[in-house]
């Protein structure tokens, strides 16, 4: 019998709320578990607003920001009032353990080596540092993307890579998003991203009826989500060995 999304993600996905998460309100969550003196790498920064977003919730934090070197996003750059880093798009040129933190904004559908990549997420990060992302699903293309990853598939991806998932909340759902794009991205559809979406209210409101529990909801907005964030951290043991039951 095909395995069912809860049997292959129900760990990881959050009882607590059934709310559509932004990754804003996620880091401002978890900042205040982290270090007073906070190491945090911006993983495809594109042109580096997010250290304005660290520098009000942490001002001792040391921002780093680091992506390839042409991208519509780098180019676009105009400031140079951080510590901004070149890379090659796989090696990350920082030693073993530097940072607390690693975010990352809707930039692992635009790596063309994704596995690559976060086994150096995995080397950059301390031993209890976290990394913190939201990345595609059910999203058009855009912006040079190469690939969107199911929730599940991106579990595979990070145990492979040596990081263990925490958990996995729904963004904006991918009806909202696929109309987004066909209606020539309206500015009012722009709040979806910090509001709960129209499927999203749909499935929330008919999981509530069917008296369906929080995770259950979740995972419906999961199933259909057109963005969602993850939080993961350094597993322990050897990071080499991927994820349990991922051959034939």
């Amino acid at each position: 019998m095909e395995p069912s999304l809860h049997q292959l993600i129900g760990d990881f996905v959050s009882s607590d709320s059934s709310r559509q998460v932004s990754l804003a309100a996620l880091v401002r969550a978890r900042i205040p578990s982290m270090p007073v003196r906070l190491d945090v790498l911006d993983l495809g920064c594109g042109g580096g607003r997010s250290q304005d977003f660290f520098r009000q919730l942490r001002p001792e934090a040391e921002w780093t920001g680091v992506d390839v070197e042409s991208s519509p996003e780098v180019d676009a750059r105009r400031r140079s009032d951080g510590r901004f880093v070149t890379f090659d798009g796989i090696h990350l040129p920082f030693e073993d353990g530097s940072f607390d933190l690693v975010y990352s904004n809707q930039v692992l559908e635009h790596v063309r080596h994704p596995e690559a990549l976060l086994a150096e997420v995995r080397r950059v990060l301390r031993p209890n540092g976290r990394f913190l992302g939201s990345t595609s699903h059910l999203e058009p293309y855009h912006s040079l993307s190469y690939t969107c990853f199911s929730p599940w598939g991106f579990t595979v991806l990070l145990r492979g890579a040596g990081l263990k998932p925490l958990r996995l909340h729904p963004g904006i759902d991918g009806l909202t998003l696929i109309l987004r794009r066909l209606l020539g991205r309206p500015r009012f559809m722009s709040r979806y991203f910090r509001v709960e979406s129209p499927l999203n209210t749909l499935l929330e409101w008919t999981g509530r009826l069917g008296r369906r529990s929080v995770a259950e909801r979740n995972l419906s907005k999961l199933q259909y989500c057109g963005q969602f964030r993850f939080e993961a951290e350094v597993a322990s043991g050897d990071a080499t060995t991927g994820a349990p039951g991922d051959g034939a």
